[in-house]
């Protein structure tokens, strides 16, 4: 259980840095904020490229996961910070992604 929760933490770190650090390279070039918001955008990418190592699992496992809670957390992050008020539909595709994350994180293996 240890192990799940680090390895949710470490999404949750990731998805925070990679969408954080996108975002804010889109104010940058998109609404005219000044230069240290890409700056700032910038580094915060390079970090999340860093955190997605420490994931224990594979590469191609790590992105997998990651993926399906990178969309939620986007819809989160779209929600809190651009007023955009998720639909049904959008509710509905974050939880199928994440009954997905659930199979691939903790479906028992043989």
């Amino acid at each position: 259980m240890l192990v799940l929760l680090k390895a949710l933490g470490l999404f949750l770190l990731a998805g925070f840095c990679e969408i954080g650090g996108g975002y804010l390279v889109w104010q940058w070039l998109r609404s005219g904020k000044p230069a240290w918001y890409g700056l700032l955008g910038a580094v915060l990418l390079v970090v999340y490229g860093g955190v997605a190592t420490w994931q224990p699992t594979s590469f191609g496992k790590t992105y997998a996961v990651y993926g399906a809670l990178f969309i939620v957390l986007s819809i989160a992050w779209a929600w809190y910070f651009d007023g955009f008020r998720p639909d049904r539909f959008d509710v509905m595709g974050g939880l199928i992604v994440l009954v997905g994350v659930g199979v691939i994180l903790g479906w028992p293996r043989s």
